[in-house]
């Protein structure tokens, strides 16, 4: 997915759609939170390379924060508060960026090709975009 496409923020398990309509019954059938699941794995496939001795530095810092886009996503569905779910989005965009600035730290350094970097900043920015949709279209709801 290219940055110039626009993206729904929902999508339904089933069906494989991002038609807005899709009934959503979990925050698994949210498609910003599917595509943090492969951005998740992408990193994981990223960092497996890096020198041992950034397994706890920036290899464990990536990791945690891709899987914490995710994760904060799951958490505020699971609130069930307008409010809550919100803050957890954003959460999730923080986490969003803190992985952006590890990425362009890893290319710098070497440990991260500047393909792999550019292709995973892409899905960072498509994420981000689904998620400032998902918490606006949450914000006119309320």
């Amino acid at each position: 997915m290219t940055s110039a496409v626009r993206q729904s923020a929902v999508g339904s398990r089933q069906s494989g759609g991002t038609n807005p309509r899709d009934e959503i019954r979990s925050y698994r059938d949210l498609r910003v939170w599917q595509l943090s699941i492969a951005l998740t794995v992408n990193c994981y496939d990223a960092t497996k390379t890096y020198p041992a001795a950034e397994m706890y530095g920036l290899t464990s810092q990536i990791r945690r924060a891709a899987t914490s886009v995710a994760a904060n996503i799951a958490e505020g569905y699971g609130r069930e508060n307008r409010g809550s779910y919100l803050q957890f989005l954003r959460i999730a965009q923080g986490s969003l960026k803190e992985l952006e600035t590890h990425l362009i730290v890893s290319q710098k350094l070497g440990f991260l090709d500047a393909s792999t970097e550019e292709k995973l900043l892409i899905e960072t920015e498509d994420i981000g975009k689904m998620l400032r949709a998902l918490i606006r279209s949450i914000e006119k709801a309320g």
